[in-house]
């Protein structure tokens, strides 16, 4: 993946007429950071979660696909993608149940 994907996101806000102020209003991300996305340089961002988190919010201020920047995003940091793994359990018990109010 090319940094088309950037030049789409910085033409998609213009073309929507929103600054960078106005989208950091919006979801109290800084401008600094929002900058720091447009062109690439995740460096600047503060790590972690917090990184996936305002990528995401990003891209849904100016209305392009999430997955497709978060793609971007992971494979130009190496970043792994995590995915939540949700263990189905069949039949739960429950032990050490008792009520709390005794007739």
């Amino acid at each position: 993946m090319s940094d088309y994907i950037l030049t789409l996101a910085a033409s998609q806000r213009r073309q929507k007429g929103l600054s960078l102020q106005q989208i950091s209003a919006a979801t109290k991300i800084t401008v600094r950071c929002l900058e720091a996305i447009e062109v690439g340089d995740f460096k600047r961002l503060p790590g972690g979660i917090y990184n996936t988190s305002y990528i995401r919010q990003y891209a849904r201020a100016i209305d392009i696909d999430e997955y497709e920047l978060l793609g971007f995003y992971h494979s130009s940091t190496g970043a792994p993608q995590v995915t939540p793994q949700i263990e189905k359990v069949e039949n739960p018990s429950v032990r050490g149940f008792r009520p709390l109010f005794q007739q």
